[in-house]
Parts: C-alpha cells; structure tokens; sequence
C-alpha cells in the first residue's frame, strides 16, 4: 500500500523595501523567477514595505490561503537598518497572529550572508576597468 499523504506546503516570502520606480524591482522580480525554477514546489511571493504592492500582509495571506504550512520570510536588505530589526518583525509577528495554521519563519536579512558577501565583493572586483593595477591577495 502506497502512503497518499501530501506534503504540506511550503512558502518563500521574498521582502524588499520597495520604490517609486517600477525599475527598481527588476532585480528582486529576477530572484523570485529564479526561485521559481530552482525550486518547482514551493510557493514563491514577492512583497514590499511600502511604495509598491503587494505588502506583506496580503502575500502572507496568499500564501496561507494556498495551503503553505511553513512560509520562511527573506529579507531582501543588504543589512540589517531599522526596518530589518524593528518594522520587519512587527509585520511578521502580525501575520502569524492573523494566520494561526501558517508558521512564518523570520530569517537573516541576504546581505549579510557569506555567499553574498562574496559575490558582491567579486562583482565590484570585476567592475574595475581590465588594465587597473591589481593587488595580490591578503595573506
């Protein structure tokens, strides 16, 4: 006899800060595509703080509504400012409040993690122009 239980749903709320220009969301929108074929069964939003839509509350209930069981929260900030420590946790708490059946998992805003670090310091490295006198690496 074959087990028939479904996983339970999972979610990626992707958060950015959000802007005036519809432009300034085309590399977070990238991401998300990204997410979207890298990870075929997860459930991938994009939501903003302010200036552009979707907010937060209204991806989380999307993603509630669709059944995730566990929606992880990813601060798309390259630190942790003001909004990242107090506004961002605040929007979480609420969520969670508002959509008891869904856990909401608050991780490390992506700028501070190594492999980001690392990739944006190899991309201002290869910015430089090719016949810039460059440094050996430190011991």
């Amino acid at each position: 006899m074959s087990d028939t239980t479904i996983p339970p749903r999972e979610g990626l709320l992707l958060f950015a800060h959000g802007a005036r220009d519809p432009e300034w969301a085309r590399p977070f929108e990238a991401v998300r595509a990204r997410l979207l074929a890298r990870l075929p069964g997860v459930d991938v939003r994009l939501a903003y703080l302010e200036l552009m839509a979707p907010d937060i509350a209204s991806a989380g209930a999307e993603l509630a509504a669709a059944g995730c069981a566990v929606v992880t929260v990813v601060p798309l900030f390259l630190g942790a400012g003001g909004h990242v420590r107090k506004d961002v946790p605040v929007r979480v708490e609420a969520l969670q409040r508002a959509h008891p059946a869904t856990r909401f998992r608050l991780v490390a805003p992506l700028g501070e993690h190594p492999r980001v670090i690392d990739a944006l310091a190899e991309a201002a490295a290869l910015s430089r122009p090719d016949d810039a006198p460059c440094a050996p690496p430190p011991p």
